[in-house]
């Protein structure tokens, strides 16, 4: 659906050059939900906006849709049958209508109502007032807002406008859409009531989403894979499963950390918790259990059988993709051999696992 290849976008400013996307490459399947996550100027908002060409790139090549644009120096061209033709503003409007797009601040209309919000992209696409009419009571109904029609964004709570963006967003019929930090300015109760609402036109309108973030746990709730951004980069890519499992980067192991529980250990190390203190010959591991040995009954088998001591200090359990995922702190002790086997035990049941501190 959306594939991007070796694309560039450097900001000239007067304070200097700010490359905002550096030889960027990614692959967006047709139907899915796809996330990119990074801090503040990682190059996130650069990307989407490249994607909709409301921003031009310097250099690279997008295929949307099933269109493919190339972008050599600033200049746009579209490639057609093997040959490149420069494009159009009326061919890259039409592009860009294929592509719905909602932001963090909602950018609405605060004197018009909210169906006129939602009529707005319609109103100069040819379309009679009885079909615009009929087309924002659907698009109403669609995000569950039929009863605000006559009303106006200010009377509206900040998820009842974003739900008024997201209708706007889909009134042209788009195949992809593009949420740029659609749910930072909501509460948690309206953020999750958006991603549901994401989740469930995904699956009704064979909707493209990608969705941009900095918040891991908004990544674990709706996607299916993630691009980790840093500095203009894609660091890290994969299935949000396996980097919650396996996060490589050490900015990646900062985003997950931040969604888990476990992820409270480093601070409690820095503070000196008494939780985390363990005898002489001991270990302070972190071990992750991951798909089908979540359940099993290791931590007691391996009691048993190595005649070590495991102190439980923190553990979750969670869902992700449908799939459990489990993690654990534990204090092991005992003899040095006995513990060492009991560790490389767990290995071999597919368990990871990682020392954080020895006594």
């Amino acid at each position: 659906m959306i594939t991007i290849n070796h694309l560039c976008k450097t900001f000239r400013l007067r304070s200097g050059d700010v490359c905002a996307a550096r030889d960027m490459n990614l692959d967006i399947h047709e139907g899915e939900i796809y996330g990119v996550i990074g801090y503040s100027g990682a190059g996130k908002s650069t990307l989407v906006r490249c994607i909709n060409l409301l921003e031009t790139p310097d250099d690279g090549e997008m295929t949307i849709d099933g269109t493919t644009v190339v972008i050599r120096s600033g200049r746009v061209f579209l490639r057609e049958g093997g040959a490149e033709k420069p494009a159009s503003e009326k061919q890259l409007n039409a592009l860009r209508r294929g592509i719905g797009m909602i932001f963090q601040q909602f950018n609405l209309l605060d004197r018009s109502t909210v169906a006129d919000n939602v009529a707005y992209p319609l109103r100069y696409t040819g379309m009679s007032r009885a079909d615009i009419d009929a087309r924002v009571r659907e698009l109403l109904a669609l995000v569950d807002l039929t009863d605000k029609a006559d009303v106006y964004p200010s009377q509206l709570s900040g998820g009842q406008k974003q739900r008024v963006a997201i209708a706007r967003a889909l009134a042209n019929r788009p195949r992809i859409l593009l949420s740029d930090e659609a749910t930072s300015a909501l509460d948690p109760d309206a953020t999750e009531s958006i991603l549901a609402l994401l989740r469930d036109l995904n699956r009704k309108l064979g909707l493209t989403i990608v969705l941009i973030t900095h918040e891991m746990s908004v990544i674990k709730a709706i996607c299916q894979r993630v691009a980790v951004m840093e500095d203009g980069a894609v660091v890290e890519e994969g299935e949000v499963y396996d980097l919650f499992a396996h996060p490589v980067q050490p900015i990646t192991k900062r985003f997950v950390q931040s969604a888990s529980p476990l992820g409270k250990i480093d601070k409690m190390i820095v503070e000196g918790s008494p939780l985390l203190r363990v005898g002489p010959g001991g270990y302070l591991v972190k071990l992750l259990f991951h798909r089908d040995c979540v359940g099993d009954s290791l931590i007691s088998d391996v009691s048993r059988r190595f005649g070590v001591n495991l102190n439980i200090v923190l553990a979750n359990v969670e869902e992700i993709q449908g799939v459990a995922l489990g993690g654990m702190i534990a204090a092991v002790e005992g003899a040095p051999e006995a513990v060492q086997a009991a560790l490389d035990y767990l290995r071999d049941k597919h368990v990871s696992v990682e020392v954080i501190a020895r006594g």
